[in-house]
């Protein structure tokens, strides 16, 4: 069985990990929402323009807008994992007390 406090230190670590993934996570977020608007607007001017370049356009818009989603997604997974691996450490961490006690 681990000590607590080395239980206690991986909590932490967890942690800190966890609020730079949502913060980044908030941020892809913003991106997302700015990214996808000018693809909206990209898309607008493709249908309604005649200019040749204006298709080409969206598609590089759209590109951007599925980079940052595909992001996105991986840093939910992240979340969801060290979410799960921080009620795995509580859970330790409970046992070891009780344990100790």
């Amino acid at each position: 069985m681990t000590a607590p406090a080395a239980i206690e230190r991986r909590l932490a670590e967890v942690g800190a990990e966890l609020r730079r993934l949502r913060e980044d996570l908030r941020i892809a977020d913003e991106e997302l929402a700015h990214f996808a608007a000018e693809a909206d607007d990209a898309r607008l001017r493709a249908v309604v323009s005649d200019d040749k370049a204006a298709p080409r356009a969206e598609r590089e818009a759209q590109k951007s807008v599925d980079a940052i989603q595909r992001q996105r997604h991986h840093l939910v997974a992240e979340v969801e994992r060290l979410e799960r691996s921080q009620d795995a450490l509580l859970d330790e961490l409970s046992e070891a007390r009780r344990t100790a006690s």
